[in-house]
């Protein structure tokens, strides 16, 4: 493992990168799964790095899954993310590094074979992944190139999440008066996001357009500013509440926000960001950028009784 960050320091670093939001930058840890191909995770996402532990193999464990791990008086599973991605050849050690991540409200162990360095790239280098092997492919939700021209597939970890415990179930949500004539537009990076955003907006009778990354959102909602203009009609007619996630290629959440908010033509609009990065950090963030309400994935409830009371305003 050539990267060695003291665990009580790793959260402190995180932390003072607070003022990346806006900047259009993000900063990605890279890992090797021992093939030749480099990943990458958010350093938000991960709380700290270490040499496996002894881990407790448990029964009726979900695939990929290896055992359970007490970190701190908290029992977390652990996943093998090379069996995981379905990469890892039978008899493959396990990873001698562990990173511990946190998103959507879990604390998961990842066993990788290498932990790396971390390096901060600009949001407009990721990409959207073609080309990527199809057993890896779904996992992956954006791609970059380092400078001596190597690639870095950076994880989707809500798949991964999906993918090995399932997704979440949504109850039973009320919908709002008048839905028919409410129109959201969110945006988000992720296929399990995607679908469960537009199944929660659907249990509100609510109609909704989307985009895959921040830039794509951009572009639309410039289009939809633009026509309101020369129809002469209030944007607020086309669009009731615009829904982002943070972490997105080309643009990220933070800098559509800014741009929204600094648009004149977007006034009155509420911006809800939607992230699985949930620590008060990443609030912060949203905060100083303009945001309006900020939920963490995945509580399909919490999601529906924030915008209700912002959707009931005009309706």
């Amino acid at each position: 493992m050539k990267l060695e960050i003291p665990e009580n320091n790793f959260l402190e670093a995180v932390d003072g990168r607070t003022m990346l939001a806006g900047s259009n930058r993000m900063e990605i840890l890279l890992f090797s799964l021992g093939t030749k191909e480099t990943f990458g995770i958010n350093v938000f996402k991960v709380r700290e790095v270490s040499k496996t532990p002894f881990i407790t193999r448990a029964p009726n464990m979900p695939s990929g899954v290896e055992g359970l791990i007490s970190l701190r008086g908290n029992v977390i599973p652990v996943l093998s993310l090379a069996k995981v991605l379905d990469i890892a050849a039978p008899g493959d050690a396990l990873g001698a590094a562990m990173m511990v991540t946190e998103y959507s409200k879990r604390t998961l162990g990842f066993l990788v074979e290498e932990v790396d360095r971390i390096i901060r790239v600009e949001w407009d280098k990721v990409r959207t992944p073609e080309n990527v092997s199809s057993s890896v492919h779904s996992f992956i939700t954006a791609i970059t190139e380092l400078p001596d021209g190597s690639l870095v597939s950076i994880l989707d970890v809500e798949t991964i999440l999906a993918n090995t415990f399932g997704e979440a179930v949504i109850g039973s949500i009320a919908p709002i008066s008048g839905g028919h004539d409410v129109n959201i537009f969110f945006v988000d990076d992720s296929a399990v996001a995607r679908r469960k955003i537009a199944e929660v907006l659907d249990k509100l009778g609510v109609k909704h357009k989307h985009a895959q990354n921040g830039l794509e959102a951009w572009t639309r909602l410039e289009g939809m500013a633009s026509h309101a203009q020369q129809t002469g009609r209030p944007l607020a007619e086309e669009v009731d509440l615009i829904l982002v996630d943070a972490e997105m290629p080309e643009m990220d959440g933070y800098v559509l926000t800014r741009n929204i908010k600094n648009d004149p033509r977007f006034e009155g609009i509420p911006v809800v960001m939607h992230s699985s990065l949930s620590s008060e950090a990443n609030r912060a963030m949203g905060k100083r950028v303009g945001v309006d309400a900020y939920v963490a994935k995945f509580d399909a409830d919490v999601l529906a009784d924030t915008l209700r009371p912002m959707l009931n305003r005009g309706h």
